[in-house]
């Protein structure tokens, strides 16, 4: 797999996969921790949660213009990986995070750690295939290394589950999604009699071994179990980012150093900057833009995954396969195993077609990959018809399990959107290392990002709809901004295929 890429690349990859699987451990329970934690509504939550994505990326811009300015790409990284190991740490503590607002400021500086870390990462990758002897392998190198983000995104779901349900069991419960919103709506004197004596009084004495509790009491001690739980969790994102710290400090001597080579060999960075004069600049500038104009509406349907997807994996899906329970975050495993999966059937693919010259042009790839993503919300608006709204499965305490739908509604979902994924994420990156300004490469990866963090920004916009509107509708208009998206970078491929060349 890494025949003729650059030695570097593995070491970047692996530093990145432990860095992804700190950061996929705390977004695989990030929403229903700050739901269960403060009391908090789908559209808080989600407010919450747009806040800190958004951030994430937007924040890269900032890591972009500092390495940029410094021309230490390392040093900028190491200081992320540390920054982000402090944001971790005081995730981890409940006695700590006592509110929504020392939530947030402690996930903007996770957001302004992963800021200095990953555009940075991803501009030293693509310096690698700036030799020409590496240069026509950059999409492949971009989608192996995207492939490792997700080995560790892969496992992560599983690994805050399991820590979280583990604490929740040595308090004498058991872990059931439905009671964390059930012990609020009675703790804050909202719930009927009928829930009260039906669902919740059910549940309650199901996770408490089967004894009928004082409900009360109840309510505070399972709370406070199943959020303690998920503090612990986050812990398991330190450990990562030692790992991740590890690595890149062992093979650092290996990877660009941007800093060396203009201080060795400057007149090579300064004619490929006399070729890209005042004009070319402009044009690759303005195709670039238009690109991230794109995009930001593929991620603002895409990163609902942690969001609405998962709010619907909770209140609207069997939480069982196979006759084996789950929770609701494992379903954000399948995005990253299947990228893992499918990225060498998809790189292989690609191969073929460029040995018989067939192979589209990035930016035709980027355009198939939004049709892709609107088929995946085509399938989540079907599936959902006849659904009750939010606001009714509430009012009743819950679906039973009869009521909800299949999970291989999210698994053939989740599936469809990681295969729009590998078509748009990767190569939007190779994308973005080729046609960048030699000396505006971390800022443009940074502006990338920023693109991403625009789509995050608006990420809450999902959640309004999901508590809003009926289920099915909101998956429609999912369908419709990709669908929009699509015939967008369609009308501009032949102009960014010049731009590219």
């Amino acid at each position: 797999m890494f025949k003729n890429h650059p030695k570097g690349l593995l070491p970047a990859a692996l530093a990145n996969m432990g860095e992804r699987f700190g950061f996929y451990t705390m977004m695989a329970i990030l929403t229903l921790f700050l739901m269960s934690k403060f009391g908090l509504s789908e559209t808080e939550a989600g407010s919450l949660y747009s806040i800190f994505y958004g951030a994430i990326y937007i924040l890269a811009l900032a890591g972009g213009l500092i390495a940029d300015a410094t021309k230490q790409y390392k040093g900028t990284i190491i200081t992320g990986l540390i920054v982000m190991s402090l944001g971790y740490f005081f995730l981890a503590m409940p006695a700590l995070i006592v509110s929504k607002w020392i939530a947030l400021a402690v996930l903007l500086i996770i957001a302004f750690g992963n800021g200095l870390f990953k555009g940075n990462l991803q501009a030293l990758v693509g310096q690698m295939y700036d030799k020409p002897e590496y240069s026509k392998y950059r999409d492949s190198g971009f989608q192996i290394f995207y492939m490792f983000i997700n080995i560790g995104g892969m496992f992560a779901p599983f690994a805050a589950v399991y820590v979280r349900n583990l604490f929740v069991k040595t308090q004498g419960f058991i872990y059931d999604s439905d009671l964390p919103g059930l012990c609020w709506s009675f703790k804050n004197s909202t719930m009927s009699e009928e829930v009260f004596n039906g669902r919740f009084t059910e549940l309650a004495t199901k996770v408490s071994g089967g004894i009928t509790p004082n409900m009360e009491a109840f309510a505070e001690k399972y709370l406070t179990a199943f959020n303690t739980g998920f503090h612990y969790a986050f812990s398991v994102a330190i450990a990562a980012m030692v790992i991740s710290l590890i690595i890149f400090f062992a093979y650092k001597r290996i990877l660009p150093d941007k800093k060396t080579i203009v201080a060795a060999d400057k007149p090579k960075i300064s004619k490929e900057q006399i070729k890209q004069d005042a004009t070319e600049i402009k044009q690759r500038l303005l195709a670039l833009f238009a690109v991230f104009g794109v995009v930001i509406f593929f991620w603002f349907s895409f990163h609902q995954n942690g969001l609405t997807l998962t709010m619907f994996a909770k209140d609207y899906t069997q939480l069982k396969v196979f006759n084996f329970d789950i929770s609701a975050e494992i379903f954000q495993s399948i995005n990253p195993f299947i990228v893992v999966f499918l990225t060498p059937v998809i790189m292989a693919i690609f191969a073929a077609m460029r040995k018989r010259g067939k192979e589209p042009s990035t930016p035709k790839k980027i355009g198939i990959g939004m049709g892709i993503a609107a088929f995946a919300f085509v399938i989540m608006a079907l599936g959902s018809l006849g659904l009750p709204t939010l606001n009714e499965v509430k009012a009743a305490g819950g679906l039973d399990f009869a009521q909800r739908v299949t999970p291989w509604l999210l698994f053939g979902t989740y599936f469809i959107l990681t295969v729009a994924e590998l078509f748009i994420s990767p190569l939007g990156l190779s994308f973005v290392s080729k046609v960048a300004p030699a000396h505006l490469q971390g800022l443009m990866q940074g502006c990338w990002l920023g693109a991403t963090a625009v789509g995050n920004f608006s990420l809450f916009l999902g959640a309004m709809m999901y508590k809003s509107i009926s289920i099915s509708a909101t998956w429609t208009v999912f369908v419709v901004v990709c669908l929009i998206s699509m015939i967008a970078m369609f009308s501009m491929v032949k102009w960014l295929e010049r731009v590219a060349k």
